[in-house]
């Protein structure tokens, strides 16, 4: 969005998806006060989440741990204090300042991740097990075969609250061709006896409330095209 962004523009931005989310939730026969809407503020400046979260927006996610900090740092007076998701890959040397900033942790993919977490916090935290369902090289992920093991192994550590699963699904023309990606995971966490499933984005997030998804991760249907990244690792 531009400099002239109201929180009108957001505002209506936001209804829409709300809309969207509805009719996908009917369509699956859920309610769609089961679905939690998670502003991907990746690029965002916090003047425009300021705007967001003045028009209703209660939860984002952030890629990068080093952006979100001055972020999150410039909107500490916000209230409703907003629930903030670290939605990208995190490195165990960035898990200190990961577990200072944020409430939820969705990218945990492998047990040497949740030790590092579990042994620097001082309070439980939310995890979510990032799965890569379709494979993907480029991606973070453990694979969905050896996913029971690790909820099961992350289960047993001090602190960590594992509440359910998250996927990236690859890009597609048609959102109906990941359908079968969003499946695998509900089933996954179904098997697993989890119960939150983040998976679905702008292009695709429709599909994914139709197969189950609890949150979904929002970036340009509420915030129009991003600015450039500015490039780095959290």
């Amino acid at each position: 969005m531009t400099a002239s962004t109201t929180v009108t523009d957001i505002a209506a931005n936001l209804q829409a998806v709300r809309e969207r989310i509805a009719r996908a939730a009917a369509r699956a026969g859920r309610d769609p006060a089961e679905v939690t809407i998670v502003g991907a503020t990746k690029t965002i400046s916090p003047e425009t989440i300021a705007l967001a979260h003045a028009a209703g927006l209660r939860e984002c996610g952030e890629n990068w741990v080093q952006e979100a900090q001055p972020k999150i740092t410039a909107l500490s007076s916000l209230q409703p204090r907003p629930t903030w998701h670290l939605i990208g890959r995190l490195q165990t040397n960035k898990v200190n300042a990961a577990l200072r900033l944020f409430d939820v942790i969705q990218t945990v993919d492998s047990l040497r991740l949740g030790q590092a977490i579990a042994k620097r916090a001082t309070h439980p935290i939310t995890v979510l097990v990032e799965v890569n369902v379709a494979g993907e090289a480029t991606k973070g992920g453990v694979l969905p075969q050896d996913t029971p093991d690790l909820v099961a192994a992350l289960q047993a550590l001090p602190h960590l609250v594992v509440a359910g699963l998250m996927t990236v699904a690859p890009l597609a023309q048609d959102p109906e061709e990941v359908r079968p990606v969003f499946r695998r995971l509900r089933e996954l966490r179904d098997r697993c006896g989890l119960t939150a499933l983040s998976m679905g984005m702008t292009d695709d997030f429709e599909v994914a409330v139709e197969e189950g998804a609890t949150i979904v991760r929002i970036g340009r249907a509420i915030f129009g095209p991003r600015p450039p990244a500015r490039g780095g690792e959290q």
